[in-house]
């Protein structure tokens, strides 16, 4: 065999390859992947619709009010004002070696605050003491001087009864007597006059310790140790005028500027009601205390004193604050009931019990809760589980579950 021939041989005849590949049909494959999508579509559905957020509406729960309102005949504006404050100071001039006082720090009546460098009338102090000790040594002296004079004269006096001396002996005697007497007058006058220089010097040692005048809350420091301090602000700028201020927080007070045209609306001893800018939710009741009798001719307004019947830490002195004047007091209610106030429409059953559900982020939380007998119109006092500020779900669906996922819209 030649090699045209072998190479017929392994010539590959093309009508062959056709039909075998016609002897093997697609269509399997195919209706096997388009079956597989449906499956997998059907879980995406299936999945998708089981998590898909719920639109709920919201409301958020609120504490029960203890009190009923009262008509506002006036509002105003002002500041909280200390009516006991001050800037203690030393009474003499000197260099502090101590300060025992920081901001925000309580500090009774007396308290020592600060101490100046008192090396000099501490040796004042023990100089006068100690001629206050010697007057007094002197004046002992002479009172014994002077009881031995007298048990002299005595003698002397017996003796010329009896005619044993001269007139003369006794005379000198009792003049011995007189003299001692007005030595030990003079020496006491003295020793007392000692006695007050060393009281002098004692005060002076005292000016050297700064103390709280009263009871209060140091609200500036204003120096520092190595600083001098004066009453007179001797030295200029390098010399502190004072060592700190203190605040009696009990004296606390408002005072308002209230608009001339309407200050007759305003009498002393009516009721009031004060909002902090800082607290606008919490509410101050108040009174008035006096309406000061001078007007500010610039702002055309007259001052008003209003006194706080409440006294918390957190008011403190140049806070702004907004009066409410009242035409009557507030009745108070008997106290306020416990717990939080939700619709009642947020209240549904679950197994037989009654739920809430609490939105989480954007989740949906069941509670169980035990609602109480009483109303407060369309509103129902929730005792405990829900807590105030909380937004609960208005009339859950029936597809709301535990752990459901929710898109929320919040109702006023």
């Amino acid at each position: 065999m030649d090699n045209a021939d072998l190479l017929k041989q392994l010539r590959i005849d093309r009508n062959d390859r056709e039909d075998a590949g016609r002897g093997a049909p697609r269509w399997p494959w195919i209706a096997g992947a388009l079956l597989v999508l449906l499956v997998l579509l059907g879980i995406g559905g299936w999945w998708w619709m089981g998590h898909r957020p719920l639109a709920v509406e919201t409301a958020a729960a609120v504490t029960p009010s203890s009190h009923s309102e009262a008509g506002a005949v006036l509002d105003a504006t002002g500041y909280i004002t200390a009516r006991r404050q001050a800037t203690v100071s030393a009474q003499i001039t000197g260099t502090l070696t101590e300060v025992l006082i920081e901001e925000g720090d309580h500090v009774d009546k007396g308290q020592v605050l600060a101490r100046l460098e008192d090396s000099g009338y501490r040796a004042n102090l023990e100089a006068a003491r100690a001629s206050a000790q010697a007057a007094q040594a002197q004046v002992a002296q002479l009172q014994v001087q002077l009881v031995q004079a007298r048990a002299d004269a005595r003698r002397q006096d017996a003796l010329v009864a009896r005619g044993l001396v001269s007139t003369q002996a006794a005379e000198q005697a009792r003049t011995a007597v007189a003299s001692y007497a007005a030595q030990l007058q003079a020496q006491q006058r003295q020793a007392a006059a000692a006695q007050a220089q060393a009281r002098v010097a004692q005060v002076d040692y005292d000016y050297t310790v700064v103390r709280a005048p009263f009871a209060g809350v140091v609200t500036d420091k204003a120096a520092q140790v190595g600083e001098i301090v004066s009453p007179l602000s001797a030295g200029g700028g390098f010399t502190r005028t004072g060592v700190g201020t203190i605040v009696d927080m009990d004296s606390l007070e408002i005072e308002v500027d209230v608009n001339e045209a309407y200050i007759g609306r305003v009498k002393p001893g009516m009721p009031a009601q004060a909002v902090l800018d800082a607290y606008p939710d919490w509410t101050i009741p108040a009174h008035v205390i006096a309406i000061v009798p001078a007007a500010d001719r610039g702002k055309a307004t007259i001052k008003v004193r209003v006194a706080l019947e409440q006294r918390d830490a957190r008011i403190v002195p140049d806070m702004g604050v907004r009066v409410a004047f009242l035409d009557q007091a507030p009745r108070a209610a008997a106290s306020a009931p416990r717990g939080v106030l939700v619709p009642a429409g947020a209240i549904v059953q679950r197994d037989g019990h009654s739920v809430v559900f609490v939105v989480e982020g954007t989740t949906a939380r069941q509670r169980l809760v035990t609602p109480a007998s009483q109303t407060y119109g369309d509103l129902r006092l929730l005792p405990e589980a829900v807590k105030a500020g909380e937004s609960v779900v208005l009339s859950p669906p029936a597809a709301l579950r535990d752990g459901s996922a929710v898109q929320t819209s919040t109702t006023p």
